[in-house]
């Protein structure tokens, strides 16, 4: 399996992004609007400057007492660890469990071209683990 798979399966295709100089505030509302955990910091909308997640928002929180002032430039991931359309999906769910991601963008040729979750991983795997189960369970009682 790839992550060109889960990217084909996901409901919301288009990878939401925002500007590095938007408001915290903005932020959020892109977050509850779309009701996702991560948000790809793009300053032209297909480039990846960075990624901002939620736990961005607490660290910063935690940090600083406040993040409502902040621009989401000053809260940001820029060291973006990707992934191709054409990883295979295992090997991906490895890197995001070691270094603890819970989101990672999928880009080609310097492009984003999508954005996949752990959890989007591991309902694409039972997915298909539940797909082998069921043909394995229909050649069993075709016998």
């Amino acid at each position: 399996m790839r992550i060109s798979d889960v990217l084909q399966s996901k409901s919301l295709k288009d990878v939401v992004t925002i500007r590095p100089d938007a408001g915290v505030r903005e932020l959020l509302a892109t977050l509850a609007e779309h009701n996702i955990g991560a948000v790809v910091v793009s300053s032209d909308g297909t480039t990846l400057d960075g990624i901002v997640s939620e736990r961005d928002v607490v660290r910063t929180l935690h940090h600083d007492g406040t993040v409502i002032n902040n621009v989401v430039s000053a809260i940001m991931t820029t060291e973006v660890r990707t992934c191709s359309p054409d990883d295979d999906l295992d090997e991906v769910m490895q890197v995001m469990t070691e270094l603890r991601f819970r989101h990672i963008p999928a880009a080609e040729d310097g492009r984003v071209v999508g954005i996949v979750s752990i959890g989007d991983l591991v309902k694409h795997k039972i997915d298909q683990l539940q797909f082998e189960r069921d043909q394995l369970d229909s050649y069993v009682h075709q016998s």
